[in-house]
């Protein structure tokens, strides 16, 4: 497949281009310092700098793709509107060249479906109206403009992310949340992502996923 990847310099981006690239897709990283960009050049990758915020600057590195994934995020926990106007333009760029399918990583901090009352009812609610404020906000809008568009997108809610070695096992839960679901190493989450573009199961679906 080839796939165009947002955030592909950060720690969860860089997961997703060395899987996809180890599976053998064609990958195009969209990156913006390239002063950040680690992996070694190979035949099937093709890195470009584009202003993600610009959709006429990003439309040539979506079209013709079979998926499009973002990863970005914002750095600390203020204030922030960075995903959804990252993917407003980048949905806006997929509307100008017909590409249909979308992956986001929003977070599990969004909803309490699924968890046990003690987050449910507790921890999160007072994360959402503290230290997580914005961070919840940003990806509640994003995820809003989302499901108001026509794409086939698959939203994945992933507990905290860590840069522990991959277990190669994770589970994983659809429209709710995971109990004890804590954490999971980013190379998990890439290879979970990047498994769901087999099918059409996930399309319109919101996928939790924690080690």
């Amino acid at each position: 497949m080839k796939l165009t990847i947002f955030g592909a310099s950060g720690a969860t981006g860089t997961c997703l281009v060395t899987q996809a690239l180890d599976a053998g897709h064609e990958v195009i990283a969209v990156v913006r310092d390239p002063a950040r960009w680690t992996v070694p050049a190979q035949a099937r990758l093709h890195v470009v700098t584009a202003d993600v915020i610009n959709p006429a600057s990003i439309g040539p590195a979506v079209a013709e793709s079979d998926a499009v994934i973002t990863a970005i995020g914002s750095r600390g926990t203020g204030p922030s509107t960075l995903r959804q106007d990252s993917t407003r333009s980048i949905m806006r760029a997929m509307g100008q060249t017909g590409t249909r399918r979308l992956l986001f990583v929003s977070g599990s901090i969004v909803t309490g479906r699924g968890d046990s009352p003690y987050l449910r009812y507790l921890i999160k609610p007072v994360a959402r109206h503290t230290f997580l404020r914005h961070v919840t906000s940003d990806f509640l809008a994003t995820e809003a403009e989302i499901h108001a568009s026509d794409l086939d997108w698959t939203i994945f809610r992933p507990p905290a992310l860590t840069g522990k070695p991959a277990r190669g096992t994770w589970r994983a839960a659809t429209d709710r949340n995971l109990p004890r679901c804590l954490s999971i190493t980013r190379a998990d989450l890439a290879a979970c992502m990047l498994g769901a573009l087999g099918g059409p199961a996930t399309i319109h679906r919101h996928v939790s996923v924690a080690n």
